[in-house]
């Protein structure tokens, strides 16, 4: 009893002490990043989102098999911290119980059963890991790039952790000590195995048992210190530390030393960007280390599913090996050095094993972004290749924030180094000239109204009491032939339920979006104050939540109504679907089925700004449906839809490297055998359609039409009024 009890204290009291030399250190180096003063407010929807996301497993149960088997693991560390409990009152005393639970049979039940479903759920992972084996399915293994092998270390220590546990009860049940007479099943079974062997050899095995169950608790909780699992104390900290929007939400607002920045008279010591490890926030740092190469994002990523060489998952591994080697220079005073050691390297785009720097020597020197010549930790190709679409930040379990990440150092990239993609050159300058991306001259912004049977109401200096909306026609619908489809049958649609609005006309500018979304802070900064002057002049007198807007644009639709209260602009913004979709549920709009409802049907494409971005799912779908058409989804639909490849500014980039998203996704759309591919977006629909014009030269898709969602529920009204008395919506 002695020896057991200074062995196990000994164990314990240096297993602790490597423990809290590493805790400290890691505290040391996330607190080294930049103020982030906005983690702690609306603390009880930070509770919620912890329960839920912690102890509900929510974003994991998204994907059923593993989801279930990391639920009934997390929930084996919970309820096996009362066995480690029992272990150490073991110490001290061989017939140790918890206090006033100690003895009761459904804890019994409840340790051994979740114990044995911690087994079983290994075994799941370890089939999930073989059929997903980077070495058999490469890039399309979301483990790709990941710490496999310490992936299977933590699996067998795990392990170490149910046998031992058994193997201890099951002698303190042979020997008499175990608290419980009935409850723990298998305990009480092994014990019944081990009876035979006499009670003096089950107190010796008894012993080795419980110092072998305190000495893999205390290995494991130093290798988990120092691997990617990791996760399991950070994740909770950061999930409670996540951003709050509904949706994806707007980008953060530039801030030097935790201030906001002004654009204005910015100060002499003020970072713009991110151009180092140190100068991302400690939010940031926090979701370096949290990462658990799950690769969830990358299997979602429509960068790294055509072939680009953007993985969202590697991104943050390569910024989080970056700090940690970066730390003495961090927290440890040591200077940083210009020298750094490159590595050839003939495939640019080559992915190296991951969680190892691509350049070893002296991390003080390296470029945060730049080439692998260079010595870079993030390629320029990498940072380029993401669509923002958000696709990452939703799947991921531990609500690390990418997009935030790779925007900070496109930022920093542009305002800084001038360094960008030589098509944004052009894409900025027709922002800053004619403020629109086409470049085309802004007297032409109502041209998409000539035609049309009824007048278009255009502001005209004041805004009349009984104006319900704005309507924002945005770049797109203004300039774009596809595009102004949209705006009219939106338009005609307005005008057929009586709803009183007004366009602004030439008075429109571009929201800023494809500036910000690039990296150009400053320009989005001086175009959005423009229009949040404009827009409040036109509001004027008006409460914001009745400055209602409604557009066509999901860009603008994320730009106007979440980015713009950054600047004072508040107002209440509706995509077009949902507003039709309330007319048509009040009546307004009286859609009529086809006469052939059961065509090939449509299949419904989510613009990322709309879904992701907004959570806006079921307003289109339910139009679709109102309007009779058939709807069948593609595989990667709602919240996992593969973004078209617009966004991000990526719409004004060439796409160089793999296969074009919008291909992708087109595939996916002529692969329902549907006849029409319906979405909310402009982009989408000019990025679908390019897509399908190049399938149809090769022969496929033939008879496929692109239509806005708003076109099928006007030709769906159309009849069931006289065509005499409405006009075309082309």
């Amino acid at each position: 009893m002695v020896v057991r009890l200074v062995l196990g204290l000994l164990m314990t009291v240096v297993g602790l002490g490597f423990a809290a030399q590493r805790v400290l250190w890691l505290n040391r180096l996330i607190r080294s990043g930049q103020p982030d003063n906005d983690r702690s407010d609306n603390l009880g929807t930070r509770v919620a989102a912890h329960l839920a996301e912690v102890f509900g497993q929510r974003k994991l149960l998204k994907w059923s098999v593993p989801g279930i088997a990391h639920l009934f693991t997390f929930w084996g560390f919970v309820i096996l911290a009362s066995v480690y409990l029992e272990a150490y009152g073991a110490l001290f005393y061989d017939k140790f119980a918890i206090p006033f639970i100690g003895h009761w049979s459904v804890l019994g039940f409840l340790q051994d059963f979740i114990a044995v479903m911690v087994a079983v759920s290994l075994a799941v992972f370890a089939i999930l890991r073989i059929r997903q084996s980077p070495e058999r399915k490469e890039r399309k293994s979301r483990f790709y790039g990941s710490h496999t092998g310490g992936a299977w270390l933590i699996l067998v220590m795990i392990f170490n952790v149910v046998w031992t546990m058994f193997l201890f009860r099951g002698a303190s049940a042979a020997a008499g000590n175990l608290p419980y007479d009935g409850g723990a099943f298998v305990s009480l079974g092994v014990g019944n195995l081990l009876e035979p062997l006499g009670h003096s050899a089950n107190e010796v095995i008894e012993t080795v048992g419980l110092l072998l169950h305190i000495g893999v608790m205390l290995s494991f909780l130093i290798i988990v210190l120092h691997s990617k699992h990791l996760h399991i104390f950070l994740a909770p900290i950061n999930v409670t530390a996540k951003r709050l929007p509904d949706g994806l939400g707007p980008l953060l607002p530039m801030k030097s030393d935790g201030k906001p920045i002004d654009f204005e008279d910015p100060g002499e010591d003020d970072v713009f960007g991110r151009g180092k490890i140190e100068d991302f926030t400690w939010k940031g740092m926090l979701d370096f280390a949290t990462c658990t190469e799950c690769g969830r994002c990358q299997s979602q990523c429509p960068a790294w599913n055509t072939g680009k060489p953007l993985s969202p998952k590697l991104v943050i591994m390569d910024l989080r090996d970056h700090m940690f080697a970066k730390a003495p220079y961090l927290i440890g005073g040591k200077e940083p050095s210009d020298a750094v050691e490159v590595v050839e390297q003939n495939d640019p785009h080559h992915v190296p094993e991951a969680g190892f720097p691509r350049v070893p020597g002296d991390q003080g020197g390296r470029p945060l972004v730049g080439t692998l010549e260079m010595g870079g930790v993030i390629d320029p190709e990498v940072l380029w290749s993401c669509t923002t679409c958000g696709a990452c930040v939703e799947q991921c379990p531990v609500d690390i924030e990418h997009v935030d990440h790779i925007v900070d150092m496109r930022r920093y990239q542009v305002m800084i180094e001038s360094e960008f993609p030589t098509e944004l050159g052009t894409l900025f300058r027709n922002l800053e000239t004619k403020g629109n991306p086409w470049g085309q001259n802004n007297n032409e912004r109502m041209d998409w109204a000539k035609g049309l049977d009824f007048d278009v109401p255009v502001f005209d200096g004041e805004l009349a009491s009984d104006v319900e909306y704005l309507y924002w026609i945005g770049c797109a619908g203004a300039f774009d032939d596809n595009a102004r489809k949209t705006v009219r049958a939106t338009a005609e649609l307005l005008h057929l339920a009586g709803v009183n609005y007004v366009v602004l006309g030439k008075e429109e500018s571009c929201t800023g979006d494809p500036a910000r979304r690039s990296g150009n802070e400053f320009l989005f900064q001086m175009m959005a104050q423009q229009t949040v002057e404009m827009l409040n002049a036109v509001f004027e007198g008006r409460e914001p939540l009745q400055r209602k807007i409604v557009t066509t644009c999901p860009h603008c639709m994320n730009t106007l109504g979440r980015e713009y209260p950054q600047l004072d602009g508040n107002y209440e913004v509706v995509h077009h679907t949902q507003l039709l979709n309330r007319l048509v549920q009040a009546g307004k709009l009286t859609p009529v089925a086809p006469a052939d409802p059961q065509g090939p049907g449509v299949t419904y494409h989510d613009p990322c700004y709309l879904g992701r971005h907004n959570k806006v799912y079921t307003p289109p779908r339910e139009l679709i449906g109102a309007a009779g058409a058939s709807l069948t989804e593609m595989p990667r639909h709602a919240d996992r839809s593969l973004c078209c490849g617009a966004g991000g500014a990526r719409m004004w980039m060439e796409e160089r490297i793999g296969k074009r998203v919008n291909e992708e996704r087109v595939d996916e759309a002529l692969g329902t055998g549907t006849d029409t591919v319906v979405t909310g977006c402009p982009f989408c629909r000019v990025m679908i359609n390019d897509g399908l014009t190049t399938r149809q030269s090769e022969g496929l898709g033939d008879g496929v039409a692109v239509k806005d969602v708003s076109q099928l529920l006007l030709e769906s009204v159309r009849r069931s009024v006289s065509s005499d008395n409405v006009p075309s919506a082309d």
